[in-house]
């Protein structure tokens, strides 16, 4: 009797958890709340909705965790010197470079309120950050604008704030108040202002110090200039709790 109870149980088993709801992660918090053991490193998330899969590097270490890395330069690998299309689907690999993607970023910052965590390396193993209380963008069809506030310094200078209130330009969509389109002019992708950029993480990979083109550097100009690219550097978010 208790062979055939088993079976039956074994074979309702599908049905029933079919019956179950599926809780898809919207981000690295909704997966540290699940399980606060997991490690840093790259897992799916689902900023849209099921079908919508994409794969981020959770930083669950950095001051408490539940960092979800959007941005991250770390070797020079990847180029991110491209078009429109790239920056708003995303592209590289969680597991090293990569960019999530404008669409995905929108999402979230509309299904929740996230702060956002800037941590950056000079090539002498320097390291120190910048931290911004909130953090989020508009649609595309408002140009993906950024809106970041709430500075505190851990090191670098605030760079960003003059980003704040602008649309996104990349080489072939200039969306920027400058004359010029600030993208190709110093060959990256980002929330350029007036000025074009005071910080410019999208920019070519470089290594430390060279001022031979001004401005086009991996740069947060408050910490190290104009003509300093950076080692690494890394965006990231996580909600405010």
């Amino acid at each position: 009797m208790m062979k055939l109870v088993s079976v039956v149980l074994l074979l309702l088993a599908p049905a029933l958890t079919s019956c179950l709801p599926l809780v898809l992660p919207l981000d690295c918090s909704d997966i540290y709340n699940h399980d606060s053991t997991r490690p840093s490193g790259v897992y799916i998330i689902y900023p849209i909705e099921a079908t919508s899969a994409v794969q981020v590097y959770c930083d669950m270490d950095s001051d408490g965790g539940r960092w979800m890395v959007f941005q991250r330069r770390m070797d020079g690998s990847l180029n991110f010197y491209r078009p429109w299309d790239h920056y708003k689907k995303g592209f590289g690999s969680a597991a090293g470079e990569y960019w999530l993607g404008l669409e995905s970023l929108f999402h979230l910052t509309l299904r929740k309120k996230y702060e956002l965590l800037v941590d950056m390396e000079d090539f002498s193993g320097n390291k120190v950050f910048a931290r911004y209380s909130s953090f989020s963008i508009d649609p595309e069809s408002d140009g993906y604008k950024l809106h970041v506030s709430g500075f505190t310094d851990g090191g670098a200078g605030d760079s960003l704030s003059h980003h704040n209130g602008q649309k996104f330009s990349t080489l072939d969509k200039d969306q920027d108040p400058h004359s010029d389109n600030c993208a190709r002019r110093y060959l990256g992708a980002f929330w350029y202002g007036s000025g074009c950029h005071t910080t410019n993480p999208n920019g070519v990979y470089r290594w430390g110090a060279d001022n031979t083109i001004i401005a086009v550097g991996v740069e947060w100009s408050q910490w190290k200039g104009f003509n300093y690219s950076l080692k690494t550097i890394s965006m990231k978010i996580r909600p405010v709790q």
